[in-house]
């Protein structure tokens, strides 16, 4: 078992190695790579493959109450200042990373239908590669700095991946918004880190928030400086989780293809913020006014995302504000001292929420056909309806997924659900009426949506529709092409009746 520790060091190495090989080929031999396109395939599935079967090896290893195991080595010193590098494995990034490599390994198989007809086929494997490396990497790190540089390297990937059509003015206009909107971020947590260790002399969690704790008691330290360092901090996961007033970027990286909605922007990346709140717990937990304050910024994050997604038309738009409130409500969690409820949250939500989108995109797939490969319309609810019939598959998928989100038993959102509400009753029933409110309001949007895509009569051969949609200063969600394009597509397809058809 102890074997099994040593090398748990490769789990983010393994899909870093795939995404190297893939992209040495794609610089030196382009042409030859792109035409393996299931051999670059097979290569980094695999790679993440092997990544999985380890991180559940340690997840087993862990629920056995083996001990935390952390491996470092001195990575810079000077005069007094030294910094380690290295990995932990304990009960949180063994669930962590279970989470990640499984959703990232199911999206990565799903990519293979979905973009099987894109020149970018291999290119976009290796950032889902890169991307899973990154984020493995940084669930395993020891400290803030390490934290901090797979951090930056997550945005890079979300950066890459959400302008991958980059010669679709919506696509690179988007990845720039999330990319500039998390500086904002990022550069609170930097100052963040920079002040806690001017005051501790740590970049260690434990250490940090024994040695803050300590100095804000003797009152070596003001607490207002302390609160106000929790704060900066509390910045970066503000941005990278989709918290209000950083929250404008995420429905925009739905320009993004489907599966890096799913894997990015509803299960891993923005779930990056709440694990960080998670591994600065030490240091928040001393400091009551950023409890508050977390606490209330994702409620307020939970109730808004909420409201704005009842009132989208795009598919994924509306998942996409479901993810900012969903986000909202394991942030309130954290802040309430609900530490494992929030945690909890975060698994179910992740596996949920990305079967949804994956749904989306087979919804999209399916309409392609219908609407002539507009990518407005083909996301627009309003050309839906009646699709169970033409993708019963799907439908049942969309379903389950649904009932998770809504918190029916006894799906698994529930039960996570449920555990928050309970936390946040206990701490502050003003949070609780609204997060309860905000969950109604969950079950009313999804529904909706539901409905207005599988249930009713199909709508996409209905000209009169079309030709109203297509009405200048009509607004589209990602995706939207000009009017004019708008008009030529829409208007070649009212001759035939196309059907959708379920995904491979």
């Amino acid at each position: 078992m102890e074997l099994l520790y040593q090398y748990a060091w490769l789990i983010p190495v393994l899909p870093l190695a795939g995404a190297m090989l893939v992209g040495l080929g794609l610089i030196t031999f382009n042409q030859a790579t792109n035409k393996l396109r299931q051999a670059n395939a097979i290569l980094i599935v695999s790679a993440l493959g092997g990544s999985m079967v380890l991180s559940f090896a340690l997840l087993w290893s862990q629920l056995q109450g083996h001990a935390p195991y952390t491996r470092s080595i001195q990575w810079a010193s000077a005069g007094d200042f030294s910094l380690n590098m290295g990995y932990i494995i304990d009960p949180l990034t063994s669930v962590m990373l279970a989470i990640v490599t499984t959703v990232a390994f199911l999206v990565m198989i799903y990519t293979d239908g979905y973009m099987a007809h894109d020149d970018g086929y291999v290119r976009f494997y290796a950032y889902l590669s890169i991307f899973s490396a990154s984020m493995l990497g940084l669930v395993i790190s020891p400290n803030i700095v390490q934290i901090y540089i797979f951090w930056e390297l997550v945005g890079m990937c979300s950066y890459l991946l959400v302008g991958f059509w980059y010669d679709r003015k919506p696509a690179a206009d988007a990845c720039q918004k999330a990319f500039v909107t998390n500086r904002v971020g990022d550069f609170g947590l930097l100052l963040g880190i920079l002040g806690i260790y001017w005051a501790t002399g740590s970049f260690e969690f434990e250490v940090m928030g024994e040695r803050l704790h300590s100095l804000v008691e003797s009152g070596a330290l003001s607490a207002t400086l302390a609160t106000i360092f929790g704060v900066l901090i509390f910045l970066g996961p503000a941005a990278k989780s989709a918290q209000f007033p950083l929250h404008v970027w995420l429905p925009d990286a739905m320009e993004g293809p489907t599966p890096i909605s799913a894997l990015i922007h509803a299960a891993t990346m923005v779930a990056a913020g709440v694990f960080l709140i998670a591994r600065m717990y030490p240091v928040f937990e001393g400091l009551p006014a950023v409890m508050n304050l977390i606490a209330c910024t994702g409620c307020f994050t939970a109730f808004m995302g909420a409201s704005i997604a009842i009132t989208q038309n795009d598919i994924k738009k509306g998942l996409a504000y479901s993810t900012i409130s969903q986000l909202g409500y394991m942030v309130m969690a954290m802040g309430v001292g609900a530490y494992s409820a929030g945690l909890f949250h975060l698994m179910t939500h992740a596996y949920f929420k990305a079967m949804l989108f994956l749904c989306s995109g087979s919804v999209i797939h399916g309409m392609e056909d219908v609407v002539g490969h507009n990518p407005a319309l083909a996301q627009d609810m309003r050309v839906m309806g009646g699709l169970r019939k033409y993708m019963p598959i799907t439908a049942s998928c969309f379903l389950i997924g649904n009932l998770a989100i809504c918190g029916i038993p006894p799906f698994a959102g529930f039960w996570s659900k449920d555990e928050i509400l309970a936390s946040a009753f206990a701490a502050n029933p003003a949070l609780w009426a609204v997060s309860w409110l905000t969950a109604g309001m969950t079950a009313f949007y999804m529904f909706r949506m539901y409905f207005s895509t599988f249930e009713g009569e199909f709508r996409g051969n209905d000209s009169a529709i079309k030709r109203q949609l297509l009405q200048p200063g009509v607004v589209f969600g990602p995706g939207a092409m000009n009017v004019k394009e708008l008009a030529s597509t829409g208007d070649s397809h009212d001759e035939h009746d196309h059907l959708p058809h379920e995904s491979p």
